[in-house]
């Protein structure tokens, strides 16, 4: 029987359950370094192993449809990032600038790959123009999202008069290595690499999504031990949530007018939709751990995990509709 769309996924659960072990049992003393050495050890395998499963071919085809990844790239760097930013006096009010910075961290992210082209098929959408836009945001992101997180990060410090989540040239290096460099690499090796990647996906995802308990874990373990939780009452989480649901009711409408408008085709208008208003968990949390080390690092992933779980729900119910519509019908007897 299927699990109902509403309801968690196998890894939204799996988070939940490291987020507990974590609280219950954090990491102390010297795990905590030896912790550091296995997360980036996992990030930079998880990087690499994106690497050697994307297809240049793939990329390469779909970049010709330039019009459909321009508006999913403006979606996803430049409408969530201004969204931000423009909802700061509501937002930071609500949440605190921890959390602030979170949902700032969010809206700089790229977009997902492995969900928003699962539901662009459910959805009978354009799955080729899909697996094109959400990689390339993934590789784009590698050095957009720093650099977005930079800049508004100057900007919000600039407002506060601080100089809250500017980042050095060690943040970039640590991009460059633990990120870029095992992903360029997994490309290369592509050839050697590649045909094993394929032929043992279930092995990848459990890497994947391992690496992403394994930074979960570090990360709530270090709020632990500082004591964050005692801060953050249920009203805040309940905040939290309304957010991720704004940001999510104004990016998806948007980009159904503007599909629409701009005279995409249905197909296409799907993968837009998904594409442009999801944020990626995967390669979220591991940036996170890069970009705001020695920080609440615990706290500022939450936010990103209740957007997880939130667009997740949200996408599900919205491509059964799309596929129980009459053109969805008719793409699926075709």
């Amino acid at each position: 029987m299927k699990r109902p769309g509403w309801l968690p996924d196998n890894l939204v659960l799996l988070l939940i359950a490291t987020v507990a072990l974590a609280t219950l049992l954090p990491v102390h003393g010297r795990g905590v370094a030896v912790l550091d050495v296995l997360t980036e050890a996992a990030v930079a395998l998880l990087f690499f192993l994106q690497g050697s499963k994307l297809s240049r071919r793939a990329v390469w085809e779909g970049l010709l449809h330039w019009r459909l990844h321009a508006l999913v790239f403006a979606a996803t760097f430049v409408l969530f990032p201004l969204l931000g930013l423009a909802l700061r006096p509501w937002l930071e009010s609500l949440v605190g600038p921890t959390l602030y910075l979170g949902v700032l961290f969010i809206c700089a992210l790229p977009s997902t790959v492995q969900s928003s082209i699962a539901f662009t098929s459910l959805a009978r959408g354009n799955v080729a123009a899909a697996m094109c836009s959400a990689s390339t945001s993934n590789i784009l992101g590698m050095a957009l999202t720093p650099l977005l997180m930079a800049g508004m990060g100057h900007w919000v410090g600039a407002q506060a008069g601080s100089g809250a989540a500017q980042l050095s040239w060690h943040t970039f290096e640590g991009i460059v290595y633990t990120l870029l460099l095992p992903f360029v690499a997994g490309q290369v090796l592509q050839g050697w690499t590649g045909p094993w990647v394929a032929a043992h996906k279930s092995w990848v995802r459990v890497s994947d999504q391992s690496t992403i308990l394994l930074v979960v874990y570090g990360a709530f373990s270090a709020a632990t031990v500082q004591g964050l939780y005692r801060h953050l009452p249920p009203a805040t989480l309940g905040a939290l949530l309304g957010i991720c649901a704004l940001l999510l009711a104004i990016v998806m409408p948007l980009l159904t007018v503007l599909s629409r408008v701009l005279g995409f085709s249905r197909e296409d208008e799907i993968a837009i939709v998904f594409c442009g208003s999801k944020k990626t968990l995967a390669s979220g949390v591991p940036m996170a751990q890069i970009l705001f080390a020695g920080q609440a690092v615990g706290l500022l992933v939450l936010p990103l995990m209740v957007f997880h779980q939130l667009q997740l729900m949200v996408c599900a119910s919205i491509a059964r509709r799309y596929a129980r519509g009459p053109q969805g019908r008719q793409a699926a007897a075709a």
